[in-house]
């Protein structure tokens, strides 16, 4: 709801009524939200809202067993949709009827201004209107234009901004052939990697079974490697990408450019600034092929160069597979509903958390193992 719209009163009975996965509604306070849009995405699954759909939900938000951050709060306020008028003669409800009436009084001398806004609306048929509104006044980017050439100009304010999530879609680019290069769609990943896993896979174990693979340590002295050493080298490879996805994520991905610098907070948001700003735009959560080749391409020419040729293309399929596996968690994570109590359940709720509170800590993807060793694991709530 725009900030200069008269806000719409609700009584405890119509808000009550909105209870099922259709129509979601909840109360913080005297405030009204409509959250079906967000069931399917709360980390602790959508059973948890319809159980306080039209209630207050006050005491849910302070915790146990969950304390909301303030990100929490502020992204909840994108669903707000007007003030509860309880039926009864307290100062508040009483307070509540009379902005009720006021904005009644009102509302005849604004229907024609809402009017041309509409019209105007209609026709700028442009993909930015399609976003929701936002109140530019408090905002600190233009959202009707690209963002990509805006952020680099918030300097100092661009840390604190981009980890401010939106439940709204990201435009990076004016051009439609370039916006479009950005967006890819989640099952472009296995479609495109799964091949290849498959054939250096088999290319791999059939390599080694003819049982012709040497490490040479010495000139009179060397190891033959059996084809059944290929599993223990694919999964080498595998863990050796999720050290890898662990450093990209926390040194890459979330480094803080110096506000000084425009073009490093640009490069910042394309790469991973975007994903913060708005975490459910479903086009961005998985690299797109084009993108993510110059980045398998390289490791497979350090890994070639590195190893013997068979052992290195091994390790190398083992992570390339390890790196599908983690674009395909990444997105579940996000839009998946897992069943509460199962290890990816907790994984999301943990991945939550680095979204919306700690940003500078629970950097693993698919699993939380290196977040020990380097003392980046989100710590445990306590009330």
């Amino acid at each position: 709801m725009s900030p200069s719209t008269s806000p719409r009163f609700f009584t405890e009975r119509e808000v009550a009524c909105h209870c099922t996965k259709e129509s979601c509604w909840v109360v913080l306070g005297t405030r009204v939200y409509d959250v079906t849009a967000f069931l399917q995405r709360h980390p602790g699954g959508e059973a948890l809202i319809l159980r306080r759909s039209g209630k207050d939900v006050s005491q849910d938000m302070k915790g146990p067993p969950h304390r909301h951050s303030e990100n929490a709060r502020r992204w909840m306020e994108q669903y707000y949709i007007g003030e509860l008028d309880r039926d009864s003669g307290t100062e508040e409800a009483q307070t509540l009827r009379e902005r009720r009436k006021a904005s009644e009084q009102t509302e005849g001398k604004t229907a024609e201004k809402t009017m041309d806004v509409k019209v105007k609306e209609e026709d700028e048929n442009t993909p930015y209107n399609r976003c929701s509104s936002v109140d530019l006044e408090k905002d600190l980017v233009d959202w009707g234009k690209p963002l990509a050439w805006q952020v680099g100009h918030l300097a100092e304010k661009y840390d604190a901004w981009v980890h401010q999530p939106v439940d709204r879609p990201i435009r990076l680019f004016g051009n439609p052939l370039l916006e479009a290069s950005t967006k890819t769609s989640w099952y472009w990943v296995p479609v495109v990697w799964l091949p290849i896993v498959f054939y250096l896979s088999w290319y791999c174990y059939s390599t080694l079974a003819k049982g012709t693979t040497r490490i040479v340590l010495t000139s009179d002295f060397s190891i033959l490697i059996h084809k059944y050493f290929f599993p223990l080298l694919f999964l080498m490879g595998w863990f050796l990408w999720s050290f890898i996805e662990y450093c990209i994520h926390r040194f890459v991905f979330h480094m803080k450019p110096p506000a000084h610098n425009y073009y490093l907070i640009t490069l910042h948001f394309l790469l991973h600034g975007q994903h913060h700003k708005s975490p459910f735009d479903g086009s961005r959560l998985v690299f797109p092929p084009g993108l993510a080749s110059l980045v398998v391409g390289s490791f497979y020419a350090i890994l070639y160069n590195t190893l013997p040729e068979i052992l290195g293309i091994s390790v190398f399929v083992g992570g390339l597979c390890g790196y599908v596996v983690y674009d395909m968690i990444h997105y579940y994570l996000h839009y998946g509903s897992p069943k509460r109590g199962s290890y990816m359940y907790s994984l999301k709720a943990y991945h939550v958390k680095h979204h919306f509170e700690h940003q500078r800590a629970g950097f693993g993807i698919t699993s939380t193992f290196w977040d020990h060793p380097f003392n980046t694991v989100i710590p445990d709530e306590k009330f």
